[in-house]
C-alpha cells in the first residue's frame, strides 16, 4: 500500500510539473503569435471553487427575487 501511495504522489508531482511546462509553452506560442501579427485564442479564465460558489449564490438570489416579483 505504501508503494501505491508513493506512485500516486509521484504521478501527481509529474502532472503538476507537466502542467507548468505546458503553460510556459502556451505563453511562448502566444508571444510568437503576437509577434507575427496573428491573433491567438484567448486564454480561458479559471475561477476558484469559492468564486464559483459566490457567483452561484448570487444568481440563486437573483432568480429568487424574480420569482418573488412574478408571484
Amino acid at each position: 500500500m505504501i508503494n501505491l501511495n508513493k506512485v500516486v504522489a509521484s504521478l501527481r508531482h509529474e502532472h503538476s510539473r507537466l502542467e507548468k511546462q505546458m503553460e510556459r509553452v502556451e505563453k511562448a506560442l502566444d508571444a510568437l503569435g503576437h509577434a507575427n501579427g496573428n491573433r491567438t485564442k484567448k486564454v480561458k479564465r479559471v475561477l476558484s471553487k469559492e468564486a464559483r460558489r459566490r457567483i452561484a449564490e448570487a444568481q440563486r438570489r437573483r432568480w429568487a427575487k424574480v420569482r418573488k416579483q412574478a408571484a
